[in-house]
Formats: C-alpha cells, structure tokens, sequence
C-alpha cells in the first residue's frame, strides 16, 4: 500500500463563513510573549522544530488568535475583510439568552479600541445548524448535575496558532448559584418570593461569564491581578463587590460591565493589524512597554492559583488593591449578614434545614479574601520580564505589610471570629425527607443536627491552609536572598501557637470549645508539616523544635486549675505529641476538616 500525500494547496479549512484556502492567504504565526496576556503555549500551542539553527531554540511557540485583517491596513479605523462571529445556542432561554449576548458581545469593544470597526458579531445559532460544526464559533448552554468549570476551548492550527473554531461551554446551574449568593445576601423574602435584585445579581454575573470564556476562545490567558487594577479585566475570576452604607448592603455594582483596560491592550497586542513599512516586531514592543507603563498589572494561571503562590497580586476571586483592607471590609460585612440571618433567606414553603446551604457561602463569604492576604506573606511583585525590556525583577513585601497580613489572618482564629449568632444554629432543623445533607453543606458529626461548631472548623481549616502552607513556610525558612525582607516562619509559629493555645480568657462554654477545636487543627497541622518527608528539612525542623517546646508547656500546666474539658484536651494533644516526638515516622496522619467546596464560584 502506498500513501498518497495530497498536495497542500488543495487543503481547505472551514471557517465560521468560508473555505480559507491557507496558500491563498497566508497566515502569519505571531510568537508567544509571556507578557502579552495570551494563553500559554504549553497547554496546547508549542511544538519542536529539529530543523531549526543551532543559535534558535528548538520550541516553538505561537499565540493562539483568530485570523483578522483590515479591508485598509493603512487606516486607523477599517472594517474587517471578514469579522470573528459568534454563535449562541439557541436553547438558552431568556433571561439568560439576553446576558449571554451582552456579555459576549463586550469584546467588539476591545476591537474597536485595536482600530476595527465591526469586527466581532454574535448572533443566535442558525435554524438546523449543528453547533459542532466547525465552521461556528459556539457559545454553548450545557446541563450537568455537579460543579464543574465553563469552559473557552479551541480548534487550532497548531503549525500556525490560528483559531479555526472558538468552543465555549457554560454550565446552566450556574446561574442558579449566583442567585444562591444574593439570597444569602439580601435576606429578600421578608414579604414576597419575587425580588428584581437577585435576577439581576445573577444575570451580571453571567455577562461577565459569557465575555470571561469568549476572551479564552480569542487566546487570552487568566489575568488575576484585574482585581487589583480596579477590575481592569474580564479575564480575571470576580468576586462580588459588596458595600455597606449604614446597615444596608448594596451589591448594585456587585460585578462590572464591560471589557477592562487590560483586555483591550492584550487585543491590540494580539490582534492589531499594522500599516505597510511598520515593523510589527517593534510596534508590538511599544504596545507592551506602554501597557505595563501605564499602572496595568498581568498574573497569569501558574502564580496564583495555588494558596502558597508568591505573586502578592495573583489571586483569585479577589477584590480591591488592598487585601488587608479588603479582608477587613468583608468581614463587617459577614457579620452584618450573620445578624440579619434569617429564615427570610429562602422562599416560603422551603425547609429551614434548607437554610444551610444558604449559610455556607455567607459564613465563608471571606475565604477567598483569606488567600490573597496570605500571599502578602513570603510574597512579593514581580512581571514576566525579558532581557533588556525594563521590567522590574522580585520585589518582596515590606515587613510591615508582611506583620499586618499575619496579624490580620491570626485574628480569623480567634473565637469572635468564628462564633455564630445565637439563634442561627437553632434555627436550622434537621433534614427532611428529600433533602438530604451533601457537599454544599457542612461536615459534622452530630448526624441529622446541624453542628454548630462545624462552620468554625471548616473556616479555622482555610486559614490553616494559608498560614501553614508548605511552599510558603519554605520560603519563610530561607535566611537572605531576594526574600530578606519577610517574616521568619519560626515567629509564624510561635505567635500561632501562642496565640490559638493560651491567649484569651476562657470560661464561656461554648468559646472555651471553639478554642480547643481550633488549637487542636494547630497541632495537628504542625504535626502534618513535622512528619511529611516532602516538606523541606528547614521547616521541619521548625515545627519539631516547637513541638518539643509545646509538650514541655503543657507538662508544666499540670497544677493549673482547668476544667476537665481543658484537662482532657490537654491530654490528647500530650499524647499525640509524644507519639510524634519518639518516632515521627510512625505517626498516622489524622484527618482534617475539609470546608464545602467553594471554586468555582456559580456552580451549585
């Protein structure tokens, strides 16, 4: 048998109009810049060239876009020789179809800043159409029955980067999620089951979401330092913004509208069509140089999405250009909604029991907020900087901004921190029939009862997470470098022991069990850090030192007058720290709580 090579200049690719003959036309590759804004090659878009001069590299990369020429390359402002379409599924119903066009067709708005003029369009799928067809970019409205991402996927060429087919994919229960939270919020149904403010909370959300996976699909990257641009791009994960003014919260301007600063340099960068006898190379520099000049920041997916990331820009589901600041807003306004929490949170005729999956996201309302601040400590500031190009290298946190963001995470373990009101533990029943308990609610081990220590548990266990991350506590334990101007992890310790095992008065019953639970994840998490052979030795040896000193503490309390709760507590942490003292290796890990899932934000 022989294999017959058809001749590459009969190749035809659909387009979401025509056959492109590639010949014909010739697209032109643009090479990947890590400060573009533009996806990374990695997940898709590089591949080797063996065939390449020994003084090149052999990866190759190209920036994933859309083929888009100007009708006149010579104008400043010109139609598109064929404009990027879009399409929406025709089974989104309304309300929802309406956001989902708006949201999509904000990034007309980047194209026309990049001097095109009716260059994007999105417009219902046609009657019949199949939407896997290639030849539609989709904008798609999914049902699945879990949490799961949306998603902004492409067909490419991968010799060239060329978008063939943009693919988004949205998942309907989102909506219903966002709704969740401005129940939880609003507090709404006092006297009705209708309230125009929460449709419209949800609906701004997913704007944002349709614009959000669209720019995926015209090859931009996450940027999750727009929250600290004054949400200067779509391409971030946005959480609500929330003000309260004299009691009443107002979520008004809880998501923005519009594509941001940010987007609209990345498009020009990407997308911009130059005039004859401009060196596009050169006039792509400019463009970036002016972007970074102008105030705009850029932190892609790899240095923020983990809690010990050390870009103190990149985090997600984020607001404002303070986390502190930030952290301590939200936190008066937590506590407003756990005053005014009620069984006016859900509509009439549902179960109270049902009230705690309302509960979930207002009590942890700040745990996105506990990241970003965490990231303050052993963080700093850096771009993706090039040789010669005048971008700043690693700039760590002032040791001051570093104090403050460890004192500001200490006080989230303190027992006013964590306390419910009163009457909201009582008000939420046991689950009915038909509503059984699930992972949007909280763990607990009192069987069909609500748990009322369970919520601090679960929020003590995030704030862990932050202050006791491994990579984070590596960083602390490395003396000089570009890192000297940090907090040590030794005084990290010390002051989280100190502080969650013998500060505080005790006596009230139910703080007094609040402490006991909260200082008992302390030790345990310590003892996880002490007995993982993947921490560095630095940190581990850390963690034994203190440990070592916490059992001699605890020995010398003996004669101290403690309730019995106090003294069986003390001897449960003895006896785990004796286990771990004589033989590290041999300790069994215990489990720790594990809080509801939180992202993505919109899925229920």
């Amino acid at each position: 048998l022989r294999t017959v090579v058809p001749d590459p200049s009969a190749i035809t690719i659909h387009t979401h109009h025509s056959f492109v003959r590639l010949p014909d036309e010739h697209y032109e590759p643009l090479v990947y810049d890590p400060r573009s804004g533009f996806l990374d090659p990695a997940y898709g878009g590089s591949f080797a060239d063996y065939a390449v001069p020994v003084n090149e590299p052999v990866a190759r990369a190209y920036v994933r876009r859309h083929r888009l020429k100007k009708l006149d390359p010579q104008a400043s402002v010109s139609a598109p020789v064929e404009p990027i379409v879009y399409y929406l599924d025709r089974g989104v119903p309304e309300p929802v179809r309406g956001a989902l066009l708006d949201g999509a067709r904000w990034w007309d708005q980047a194209f026309i800043a990049a001097g095109y003029k009716n260059a994007f369009e999105v417009k219902l799928l046609p009657e019949n159409a199949d939407p896997m067809d290639v030849r539609y970019n989709m904008i798609q409205w999914v049902h699945r029955s879990t949490r799961g991402w949306s998603y902004g996927a492409s067909v490419i060429d991968p010799r060239t980067g060329e978008i063939i087919k943009g693919h988004v994919s949205l998942g309907s229960l989102r909506v219903r999620q966002d709704f969740l939270l401005a129940e939880g919020l609003l507090a709404p149904y006092a006297n009705r089951n209708n309230n125009p403010a929460l449709e419209a909370f949800a609906l701004a959300r997913i704007r944002q979401l349709s614009a959000h996976e669209v720019g995926h699909t015209l090859g931009l990257e996450h940027n999750f330092a727009g929250s600290v641009n004054n949400r200067a791009s779509v391409m971030d994960y946005p959480f609500p913004l929330i003000t309260l003014t004299n009691g009443v919260i107002d979520v008004s301007d809880a998501y923005a509208t519009g594509i941001g600063d940010w987007d609209k340099r990345a498009i020009l960068w990407g997308y911009q069509d130059f005039p004859d006898g401009v060196d596009a190379r050169e006039a792509r520099e400019k463009i970036i140089a002016a972007t970074y000049k102008s105030g705009l920041k850029y932190v892609a997916d790899n240095d923020s999405r983990s809690v010990g990331s050390a870009h103190a820009d990149g985090s997600l589901w984020d607001n404002g250009a303070d986390p502190i600041s930030e952290l301590q807003k939200l936190r008066r306004i937590r506590t407003q909604v756990l005053e005014n929490f009620s069984s006016d949170n859900i509509q009439s005729g549902r179960p109270l029991a049902t009230l705690e999956e309302v509960l979930v996201p207002m009590y942890l309302l700040h745990r996105y907020q506990i990241q970003a601040v965490g990231k303050l400590i052993g963080g700093g500031y850096y771009t993706y900087n090039l040789k010669e190009d005048g971008q700043s290298g690693f700039v760590p946190v002032p040791q001051n901004r570093q104090d403050l963001a460890l004192n500001e995470l200490l006080e989230l373990l303190q027992p006013k921190a964590l306390l419910l009101p009163d009457t909201l533990s009582t008000l939420i029943s046991p689950r009915p029939p038909g509503f059984p308990k699930g992972r949007e609610t909280f763990a607990r081990n009192t069987g069909p009862l609500f748990d009322r220590f369970a919520p601090a548990q679960a929020a003590v266990a995030l704030t862990l997470d932050v202050l006791l991350n491994p990579v984070r506590a590596a960083r602390l334990s490395n003396p000089g470098g570009a890192q000297q101007e940090k907090l040590n992890f030794d005084t990290l310790v010390s002051r989280l022991i100190d502080i969650t095992g013998f500060q505080g008065k005790r006596g009230n019953q139910e703080s007094d069990e609040i402490r006991r639970r909260t200082f008992n994840q302390v030790v345990e998490r310590l003892i996880a850090l002490a007995t993982d052979p993947g921490v560095s030795d630095p940190v581990r040896g850390v963690v034994l030192l203190h440990l070592e000193r916490l059992h001699e503490k605890l020995d010398k309390m003996k004669a101290r007058g403690l309730s019995n709760e106090w003294r069986a507590h003390d001897a449960l942490i003895k006896q785990r720290l004796s286990l771990v003292l004589d033989n590290p290796a041999q300790v069994p890990p215990l489990s720790k709580p594990v809080p509801p899932p939180g992202s993505p934000i919109g899925i229920h």
